[in-house]
């Protein structure tokens, strides 16, 4: 079994997560962390005792390395991402995996010359509770599907905003929708068809930042199914994100890891089985602190990841797949100065 050796570009919050779940991997090692601030790279090294760099180029010419997570502000991904391609690593990004569509449309022409594999992390793919729910739309049992809606009724704190780079289109390449919403916007591309049309309106109610933390957006997708997002970090103490997609045949509420409605016309016999299996949540789910999840998911997202490099197959969370998130986000922005 081959091992697959890390490096991690960006020692902030985010990165102990990834550090955690490379940990969690059988196949996989972490040799290098790199921050612009080498204390906090230091002291990250120190912490999972491995190398320490200052320059993520020093880090993408280290010879050990085979894969680089990208665990940076957000809109300082594109330098470290294309450097990597062009020294033969592979690169595994946080979401967003840029502020720009045209930055992130160099980060795959990159990788796609260099022949190594871009992928992205959206987590909340891996969730025990997507399977039945993406085999129940594959196997037609909501019917005709009529609406798909998500909600991220979050709570970030003043002192959330306080750091250089949250909340300025600059870095963060906008508000709750950029950052925190984006997770279950990815549910919505990843689950139904594209998106036809939007017509949306966004606001700062809460913060005194550049960007929204309120949001509100109507879809309608190629299907003719209707569709709603609902992101905030003005909401108070926070709530779980909510997914819910409606048919003729069938809903299914999706809250935050749970499945508290799962209600087909055509009952099956796993349906018992499903209901109690998600039947509740587990933990608080970051709706209020951004450190409150588990690494659980990431680490699946990196093994999906490295199963792919394994086979040489192409990465079903590639670069373009990563992209569909930012380009619809960018509609509503652009949709709300309408």
């Amino acid at each position: 079994m081959k091992i697959w050796n890390f490096g991690i570009i960006g020692a902030g919050m985010i990165a102990d997560f990834h550090a955690k779940a490379i940990a969690d991997i059988d196949n996989a090692k972490l040799i290098a962390v790199c921050d612009i601030n080498k204390v906090r790279a230091d002291e990250m090294s120190a912490k999972y005792k491995c190398k320490s760099y200052g320059l993520y180029q020093k880090l993408c010419s280290d010879k050990e390395i085979d894969v680089i997570t990208i665990a940076t502000p957000s809109g300082l991904h594109a330098e470290p991402v294309i450097a990597a391609a062009k020294a033969g690593k592979h690169v595994i990004c946080e979401k967003p995996l840029e502020v720009t569509l045209d930055r992130i449309d160099a980060m795959i022409e990159a990788h796609e010359k260099a022949g190594t594999q871009l992928g992205c992390i959206f987590q909340n793919r891996f969730t025990d509770a997507m399977e039945p729910l993406r085999e129940a739309i594959e196997k037609g049992r909501f019917g005709k599907i009529t609406y798909a809606g998500v909600y991220v009724p979050w709570w970030r704190s003043d002192e959330y905003y306080k750091g250089n780079w949250r909340g300025t289109w600059k870095l963060d390449g906008g508000g709750a929708l950029m950052n925190q919403s984006i997770h279950m916007i990815d549910m919505l591309c990843d689950l139904m068809p594209p998106v036809e049309s939007v017509k949306s309106f966004t606001a700062t109610l809460g913060h005194d930042i550049e960007t929204e933390d309120t949001a509100v957006a109507c879809l309608k997708f190629t299907n003719g199914a209707l569709g709603i997002i609902y992101g905030a970090t003005s909401s108070w103490p926070g709530q779980f994100k909510r997914f819910e997609i409606s048919g003729t045949k069938g809903t299914v509420v999706y809250l935050e890891d749970s499945v508290p409605v799962w209600q087909f016309i055509d009952e099956q016999p796993e349906d018992e089985a499903i209901c109690e299996t998600f039947s509740r949540t587990q933990g608080q789910g970051g709706f209020s602190d951004p450190a409150a999840i588990a690494h659980t998911n990431h680490a699946r997202n990196f093994r999906a990841f490295l199963e792919s490099l394994d086979s040489e197959k192409k990465f079903n969370l590639d670069g373009r797949e990563g992209r569909k998130a930012v380009e619809l986000i960018m509609r509503i922005y652009n949709s709300s100065k309408l």
